[in-house]
């Protein structure tokens, strides 16, 4: 989790420092009324790189398994590629420099089928690869899904935030989703142990 969303739990405390800029602006995408006006600290290609190595050498020395640790890079700088295929051309390739994005925001039902299509399969890959432990690793695990998928369906068609500063708050609390994984991940095991 903390891999995946490590740009995202950067993003508003870099905003909130003022380092970097959102503007709300409904009809900016079809998907989300949020204009990424700066954030070259958390969602630069350059930053993400920079990013994934040290998230990768701190997980390397913590955990003696760097084999693991190259993995973690990489999901780190994927949470950047899988933002290119969806964000309007909004994503610096560095700090000032030109900026990128397929769109895939513009249109609803290919971000609906994508989206959905991608949290399905994360969700099923986990659930096959896992076993409960005991009865929270059921109940946590589903819970987490169902909390997810309604605040997808709430941010997707719900009204537009009141602020930016709503959001970045909001956002602050995605760290506790990458605490809820760790709760998760405690009570599963894995499914075959090799």
């Amino acid at each position: 989790m903390l891999a995946a969303q490590l740009a995202d739990g950067l993003w508003p405390i870099f905003a909130l420092a003022g380092l970097e800029q959102v503007r709300i602006d409904p009809g900016i995408t079809r998907v989300t009324p949020l204009d990424f006006v700066s954030y070259p600290y958390s969602h630069s290609l350059a930053a993400d790189v920079g990013w994934a190595a040290l998230f990768g050498i701190i997980y390397g020395f913590a955990r003696k398994d760097w084999r693991t640790a190259g993995w973690m890079a990489v999901l780190v700088l994927s949470h950047w590629v899988l933002d290119f295929v969806a964000h309007r051309p909004d994503l610096p390739l560095f700090a000032g420099g030109p900026k990128v994005g397929l769109g895939l925001w513009n249109s609803l039902p290919a971000t609906l089928i994508v989206e959905a299509a991608l949290f399905a399969g994360g969700a099923w890959i986990y659930l096959r690869a896992t076993r409960a432990r005991d009865r929270l690793g059921t109940v946590l695990i589903g819970a987490f899904i169902a909390v997810l998928v309604a605040l997808y369906v709430a941010a997707v068609f719900g009204p537009p935030p009141p602020s930016p500063r709503a959001v970045l708050v909001a956002g602050l609390g995605g760290w506790l989703f990458v605490a809820w994984g760790y709760w998760i991940d405690r009570h599963r095991v894995p499914a075959v142990c090799v």
